[in-house]
């Protein structure tokens, strides 16, 4: 064969002439003719073998030259010829080449072939893959009938041949070709030509599919051979980059190629130029590429996670990236340096080089938990949550990175605060420390512990008696293996042990010159000696000679001998006489009782141990605590998906037993009533998981469990969190549960005693099973008389509480609670219930119970809920009350004087002497108030509702009643009837309602009723706070008497002074806070009694007590929010709780605000009050907490018109302003709003307004601020507006109103022309030329309806240019302040307006 195959750079190289013995391509055949020269081909590829590739090459080259002409069977027939031929060559070529008789027309003959057949192959595939790219791309359902489909079965039939055509480049390649060329050097074109074709089929978008697997990892192969083999690493590098640059789909591609061809073809010098490029990119280069960025971070995490191992080496190039301004790239890097502390640097059997990497890679990662950018905050956290998760966090770190944990729950990043969350959690869940002990418990043994510490020290320092060894005992123990030593020093050595002996000589040398001379010398010999560290002292001694020739101690080593080494030695170390003692001052001691001290040391070094871990304990344990309280307060934030993370925490706190866990747990109760669907079933799915999935291996050890979690939670619960857990429960145990019978029978055990069981206990089991009374009220309706003798026995004022608890569960089957629409479900009078409760509370009545009252309120409501005429029961109650209250002062007269000289529980209730215990007399009080209150109730509910269901009932009756005739006279006037049924039905409504008022004014406080027998001495306590000063007494009676006043208006206005007056001077807070609550609730009964009295109850807003403001906020929320209460100007006072010390109250005058922002306009109509009247001098309010304030209710005005308006309104009232706080105060307000283009252009109109005073820097500085936010993001026209304005207003500040002339302003507008845009920014300087718009010549005025008021300007006659600012301006003022009586404005405003048909004609 006398010509070579070169592979052409170009498909159509072929044909041109080449040089010498280079192989051209002589006829190219026609579309026509190429299905017969197929043919040919086949045969001969069936008699030849592979090698009639070098006869056939034409036709395969014409298929590629007329690749878009020819039909889809020739390419496919072709492509199967190839792949043939290509399988041929690898099966033929491996006895070949390892056959030595080879000759080289044999060797080139396989060459060609293998070139050819490959250079056909490939091209032809990359042909095949961009022809199924476009058809992919263009390619549209429903379009193109059978030639799309055609289409659709070659591109298909593509998909699956793809893998041949790869299989068998693969099984060539891997075989040894290179020997095929001359000194084994594989041509580059040949390179190219098989990398080309893997690199296109990868620009496919599928191929990161699953579908594409198996190409996928043929491609990844065949790379991984060409550059293990044949030389392809750079090119590799280089592609890799630029494919990711162009397409990001093919980040996870190159990750895993790039970790298969490092580790399984051994070739790790790729992932060093591949992140070396990478590392290389600049900041400029990335910000450029874009997409690239996202591809380069994708590979470098996928990498990251494949092979970390390898990415050691390399990490320095990625690092510097974390200072780039790419937040993607920072991510990435962030992650690779996650997966290598994982999965590398983890554990305790790293060298001191890799504690090192592992320390500075916890440190980069604890840095850009500060980073600028939200998203790499987030991925930092779950980074160091997988860490945490894989417990590969050093225990040294626990503490600093929890720390940094817990800042990050206030990130502004929500997405970072959850991730901070899950961090906190993953702490939680791995911590090496003990979570159950809070901080307060670890105190006490870390102090007991550290005290132990310091007596061990103290004992062993005072324990540090030595005794000398003689130096000759030392000698003579050592002189043995010294002599050795020495004798091996003086020994000739081979020429490699030469080296590191005059290395240890050098420094032997420079030793000695840093002595200053002999004896410094010997004495550093001898602590060599002392150390054993016999060499380095026989080499620094036969040096030391040549140093100090002169010396006497080394004068014996002019010769050097053993002997004389040694004879030195020992009189160095043993010396004589002075010398030896002065050698041993400087030594070091040698103790006695080595294994004593070791003993000692070994049990310091275990306390200490026990102290460090102590400390980092109770470290953990403060901030697990500190993070406990954050994520609480998170649980009522806006963000659904916070809200979801902090319940998940929480619940994961719960379940490791963390100490304080359980006020997360409770905290997040009130949640089950959200409106947002998704926090609500977290919550109950949050209580499910915890304490209605209990694990055990009987029935009855989970319903023990799940009754013991219940328990648990509900001990010491508010009346509120029992409501909240009442939902939940009561959803189990309507459920149908197996465990639901169990539970019940659980908790009758430990309610009747017969498990014992704590008195805490004992009240949960029985509001539970008050819960489960309300999904089957049977469940306490059959056990009333088990109730009654368990909790409202004999031994019922033993534990008023458990009889508290009982009486609420018994309220949950009466009709009230259930809510029943039937028949009313009531017990007789005589039932044995009422027997129990009536003595109880008649019992409890003359006793000191603190509890007594809480049980009373509660077993009265009940009677009125459940006991048929509960009127009648109650008056047998009062009187039996008030006939002991009696019988005591009777009886015990002697004993309470004695007790009344020594106690301030008595006091004189009576003119003839008589002592009555004042807590008593209160109770009695307190039970005559919840009688009155409840009889009310009674009849406006029960009764009410009752008469309303029997007329339904007489109705219905005399309906069934009628006969057919009445019903078709009925149909024929039926509008008629219907009417007059109407005013029937609204009229019995009203004579019921008349009747329950006519009732409540006349019979319950009439002279017969017992009820009213207490009202004079209730006045009369109320009335003289200085003769009833006892506390309790005084809180009943001014209770007791709101509730009276509920009864009727004449009640309410005979003592609505008093109940005002108790509410101002009472010096009891308690006092005040329940006059709060019951006025609040006479407002609502009676509004028009109480609408006078509004300024009294908003004046409690002020009040020095904390509790009374927080009640006074709480009460006067519910009244405005619910329309009771017009929201006037004294909601100011509301304002001002917005900086109130207490955190809890500044939170309830925020959300009412919040509450009112939902009305419409409410804070907008309410803003200019509210200012002036903080703003007043008479109030002393700070700037600070003005602005504090105000920045809050501004953010509450979103809307354009409302913007613009309040900006003139503010401006307006620069006017009326008389103090320089106050024009201060008006300023910082406008700057507060988010002023808008309209609003501007307001505030320019409203110049005259101001403009004096922007001298003031309080004045200047705020509305300088408008202008500078103004201008970021404003368009080019705006932009020169307000920096002219801005301008306008430095001008005035720095040289005072009148020293800016008009003049200058004059010629200013002839400067622009008259420009329209110009004319409106100098506002308002009306001129003759200036363009009219809707308000005419006048300016804008004070309004709430934007643009449809406005205030005019004063009428000239005169025709000449107004001077507006000049220094006339104080002569003007002069002559405006001298008025008569009749010009003297009435309002706090002077601004004149004009109607809306004058401004329209003008």
């Amino acid at each position: 064969m006398s010509w070579d195959f070169f592979v052409p750079v170009c498909v159509g190289d072929l044909v041109k002439t080449g040089g010498i013995n280079q192989y051209v391509v002589q006829d190219v055949v026609s579309p026509k003719l190429l299905p017969s020269q197929l043919n040919r081909f086949k045969a001969a590829f069936r008699s030849q073998g592979p090698l009639c590739i070098l006869e056939h090459f034409d036709t395969g080259y014409s298929v590629l030259q007329h690749f878009n002409s020819v039909d889809l069977a020739v390419k496919e027939d072709t492509m199967e010829l190839l792949v043939q031929v290509v399988s041929g060559l690898a099966v033929s070529l491996p006895a070949l080449l390892v056959s030595t008789s080879l000759s080289a027309a044999e060797r080139k003959e396989k060459l060609n072939a293998v070139k050819m057949s490959v250079f056909l192959l490939c091209k032809l595939s990359e042909s095949l893959e961009s022809v199924s790219y476009r058809q992919c791309i263009v390619t549209t359902p429903g379009k193109g009938g059978k030639k799309s489909k055609s289409g659709a079965e070659g591109l298909l039939q593509w998909d699956s041949e793809r893998e041949r055509v790869l299989q068998s480049l693969v099984q060539l390649l891997q075989l040894d070709i290179r020997s095929l060329w001359s000194l084994s050097l594989v041509e580059e074109e040949f390179i190219s030509c098989v990398t080309c074709c893997c690199y296109k089929l990868l620009e496919n978008p599928t191929i990161s599919h699953v579908k594409s697997k198996p190409t996928r990892d043929c491609i990844i192969h065949l790379l991984g051979l060409l550059i293990k083999k044949y030389n392809h690493l750079l090119g590799a590098g280089v592609k890799v980059i630029q494919l990711l640059q162009h397409f990001e789909q093919l980040s996870s591609v190159f990750a895993q190629a790039v970790s298969v061809w490092s580790t399984e073809y051994g070739v790790r010098a790729i992932i060093g130029e591949v992140i070396r490029e990478i590392g290389q990119k600049s900041s400029e280069e990335l910000a450029r590429e874009g997409s690239g960025v996202k591809a380069f971070a994708t590979f470098l995490s996928e990498l990251g996670s494949l092979v970390p191992e390898l990415m050691i080496p390399n990490i320095s190039v990625l690092i510097t990236h974390l200072e780039g301004e790419s937040h993607t790239m920072r991510v990435a890097v962030c992650e690779v340096l996650g997966e290598i502390l994982v999965r590398v640097l983890c554990g305790d059997g790293l060298d001191d080089s890799g504690k090192a990497d592992r320390d500075r890679f916890f440190d980069i990662l604890q840095e850009h938990l500060h980073d600028t950018h939200s998203h790499v905050r987030a991925r930092v956290l779950q980074v160091y949550t997988r860490i945490v998760n894989s417990k590969a966090l050093p225990l040294c770190r626990y503490s600093e990175v929890m720390e940094l944990a817990v800042g990050r729950l206030m990130d502004k990043s929500i997405n970072a605060v959850k991730s901070a969350i899950q961090l906190l959690a993953a702490f939680i869940a791995h911590n090496p420390y003990s979570c159950k002990l809070s901080s307060a418990d670890l105190k006490k043994p870390l102090e007991k512990e550290t005290a132990k510490l310091r007596e061990m020290k103290e004992k062993l320092e005072g324990e540090a008696p030595v005794a000398v060894i003689e130096a000759s005992e030392l000698w003579d123990a050592m002189e043995p293996e010294l002599l050795v030593t020495v004798s091996t020093a003086l020994e000739p050595t081979s020429e490699e042990e030469k080296e590191p002996r005059e290395e240890e000589d050098d420094r032997g040398v420079e030793e000695e010159k840093a002595a200053e001379d002999d004896r410094a010398t010997a004495v550093k010999i001898a602590q060599y000696l002392r150390v054993n560290k016999y060499r380095n002292a026989v080499q620094l001694c036969i040096r030391a000679h040549s140093c100090f020739p002169e010396s006497e101690m080394f004068a014996r080593l002019s010769t050097v001998t053993t002997k004389n080494v040694m004879d030195t030695l020992a009189l160095i170390f043993k010396g004589s006489g002075e010398d030896a003692s002065e050698l041993s001052q400087n030594l070091p001691l040698a103790p006695q009782k080595e294994g004593a001290e070791e003993g000692d040391d070994g049990e310091l070094k275990k306390q200490e141990m026990l102290v460090q871990y102590l400390k980092d304990t109770e470290t953990f344990a403060l901030q697990v605590e500190r993070a406990i309280s954050v994520i609480n307060m998170m649980l009522y934030w806006k963000t659904t998906s916070v809200v979801q993370e902090a319940v998940q925490f929480c619940v994961t706190v719960c379940e490791f037993s963390v100490a304080n866990s359980v006020s997360g747990v409770r905290k997040m109760l009130p949640l089950v009533w959200s409106t947002d669907a998704a926090i609500k079933d977290a919550v109950v799915q949050a209580y499910r998981r915890l304490y209605l999935n209990p694990q055990g291996d009987t029935v009855r050890i989970k319903a023990q469990t799940l009754v013991d979690n219940l328990s648990e939670l509900m001990v010491d619960a508010s009346l509120g969190t029992i409501q909240c857990l009442e939902e939940i429960v009561q959803e189990f145990f309507g459920s149908g549960s197996i465990l639901q019978s169990s539970v019940i029978q659980m908790l009758w055990e430990k309610f009747t005693g017969k498990r014992e069981t704590p008195a805490m206990h004992k009240r949960a089991a029985v509001l539970l099973l008050g819960m489960a009374a309300r999904a089957e009220r049977e469940v306490v309706l059959s056990n009333l008389d088990t109730l009654c003798s368990v909790a409202l026995g004999e031994k019922v004022t033993e534990d008023f509480l458990l009889a508290r608890d009982t009486v609420i569960t018994i309220c949950s089957i009466t009709d009230h609670v259930r809510q029943s629409k039937g028949a009313p479900f009531r017990l007789p009078q005589d039932h044995q219930l009422f027997t129990c409760l009536t003595q109880a509370i008649a019992e409890g009545a003359v006793m000191e119970d603190p509890y007594w009252q809480s049980f009373m309120e509660q077993a009265v409501r009940l009677i009125y809920f459940l006991a048929e005429s509960p009127d009648q029961l109650c008056s047998r109650l009062l009187q039996r009350s008030a006939r002991l209250l009696l019988d005591q002062i009777a009886e015990g007269g002697e004993v309470n004087r004695d007790v009344g000289q020594t106690q301030d529980g008595s006091q004189e209730c009576s003119e003839q002497g008589e002592q009555v215990n004042c807590a008593c007399l209160a109770q009695l009080l307190a039970l005559c108030g919840c009688v009155a209150f409840w009889q009310v109730s009674h009849l406006e509910r029960s009764v009410s509702a009752e008469l309303r269901r029997r007329r339904g009932e007489t109705e219905e009756r005399e309906e069934k009643e009628k006969g057919p005739a009445s019903k078709a006279k009925q149909a024929a006037n039926e509008s008629a009837m219907e009417e007059e049924l109407g005013l029937i039905g609204a009229s019995a409504e009203d004579t019921e309602a008349e009747l329950i008022r006519k009732i409540c004014e006349t019979e319950l406080l009439a002279e017969g009723n017992l009820l009213s027998a207490f009202l004079p001495l209730l006045v009369r306590v109320c009335s003289s706070p200085g003769r009833y000063s006892h506390p309790q007494l005084t809180t009943a009676a001014c209770l007791a008497l709101s509730q009276y006043m509920m009864i009727s208006p004449s009640v309410c206005e005979e003592n609505i002074r008093l109940m005002f007056t108790v509410l101002e001077r009472s010096s009891l807070p308690v006092v005040r806070a329940n006059a709060i609550i019951a006025l609040g609730d006479l407002t609502v009964r009676f509004p028009n009694i109480l609408e006078p009295w509004t300024q009294n109850l908003y004046a409690r807003l002020s009040d020095e007590v904390p509790s009374v403001r927080q009640t006074a906020v709480t009460v006067l929320t519910q009244l405005v929010l619910k329309d009771v209460l017009k929201v006037k100007g004294q909601v100011s006072e509301v304002a001002v709780l917005l900086i109130d010390p207490e955190p809890h109250i500044t939170s309830l005058a925020l959300n009412f605000f919040n509450e009112l922002a939902t009305k419409d306009n409410a804070i907008y109509n309410l803003l200019p009050d509210i200012i002036s009247r903080l703003s007043d001098p008479e109030r002393g309010m700070s700037s600070e907490d003005f602005n504090t304030i105000m920045k809050q209710l501004f953010s509450y005005i979103t809307k354009e018109r409302q913007t613009e308006s309040l900006v003139e309104k503010l401006c307006q009232r620069f006017r009326t302003a008389k103090t320089e706080r106050q024009w201060c105060d008006l300023a910082m307000s406008l700057s507060l709003l988010s002023m808008c283009e309209r609003g501007f252009k307001r505030l320019q109109e409203c110049w005259e307004c101001y403009s004096d005073k922007l001298t003031e820097p309080g004045v200047y500085q705020p509305l300088l601020s408008i202008t500078a936010k103004l201008r970021r993001g404003a368009k080019p026209q705006f932009k020169a507006q307000v920096e002219e304005f801005e301008k306008r207003l430095t001008a005035v500040h720095t040289r005072g109103l009148e020293n800016v002339e008009s003049p200058e302003m004059d010629e200013e507008n002839q400067k622009e022309g008259g420009s329209k845009e110009k004319s409106v920014m100098r506002t308002p300087l009306p001129t003759r030329g200036r363009q009219k718009t809707k308000r005419g010549q006048t300016k804008s005025s004070v309004s709430s309806h934007g643009d449809d008021f406005v205030t005019p300007q004063k009428s000239r006659k005169s025709k000449k240019p107004v001077i507006t600012f000049s220094s006339d301006e104080e002569e003007e003022e002069e002559e405006d302040a001298v008025m008569a009586e009749s010009e003297t404005p009435k309002v706090t405003t002077p601004i004149a307006r004009t109607s809306r048909r004058a401004r329209l004609r003008n």
